[in-house]
């Protein structure tokens, strides 16, 4: 699965400065939010709010027709909700992370997945269940079903959601700059320790893919 994900050039065209960092995770045990997810929580929420690279992702929405205070990206709703929600131990451990770096990241359930992801430009009518079909020329991560997320990182189907009974999960973290590269790499390293640190017999695997050639 990790090799067949791929990212789509009208997107690099839009964004060059684009990258994701693409992990999936084989054997997660998740479960509710306990005293160790919720410790994660409450450090991410005492971070200062990034706003430069949150500025990057409303720019890039906006490059495809979206109105980020409308329909804001995830690192920029994520940081509005703080102290941050508690959810699930894997959604908790990713959203850290993503308030950490200023960084949206999504997790989904691979076993959910109708072929690998990737995100493209829509044509306009895929299928995206009760988040309503995208506009022709918006960013969305799909598969061979439909949406699985629409404008970019905004909002995700209830399909691929990742749950407590998923045991194979795929994470998707996404990089504009001001982020380094390195930083994107950090950050994916801090999210696998906190999986195994979950489910120390986790099977994790990454792949980063960018425009830069």
């Amino acid at each position: 699965m990790l090799d067949e994900i791929w990212v789509d050039e009208a997107v690099f065209a839009l964004r060059p400065d684009f990258a994701v960092l693409v992990m999936t995770a084989h054997g997660l045990r998740n479960g509710p939010t306990d005293d160790r997810s919720r410790a994660w929580l409450a450090a991410a929420s005492e971070q200062s709010v990034q706003t430069e690279k949150i500025d990057a992702w409303k720019d890039a929405y906006r490059a495809f027709g979206a109105k980020p205070q409308k329909t804001r990206p995830s690192v920029d709703a994520l940081t509005r909700r703080l102290p941050l929600p508690e959810i699930n131990q894997a959604v908790d451990a990713y959203n850290s992370i993503s308030v950490k770096h200023a960084l949206p990241i999504g997790g989904e359930d691979l076993d959910h997945y109708a072929g690998p992801p990737r995100l493209v430009r829509a044509e306009g009518g895929e299928e995206a269940e009760a988040l309503g079909a995208p506009e022709p020329g918006e960013v969305i991560w799909r598969d061979d079903t439909g949406v699985t997320c629409r404008r970019w990182n905004w909002r995700q189907v209830a399909r691929t959601r990742l749950t407590e009974e998923t045991t194979n999960a795929i994470f998707i973290l996404e990089r504009l700059e001001p982020m380094s590269m390195e930083e994107l790499k950090e950050a994916g390293e801090e999210l696998a320790n906190l999986l195994t640190e979950l489910s120390p017999e986790v099977r994790i695997s990454t792949r980063v893919l960018s425009g830069v050639k």
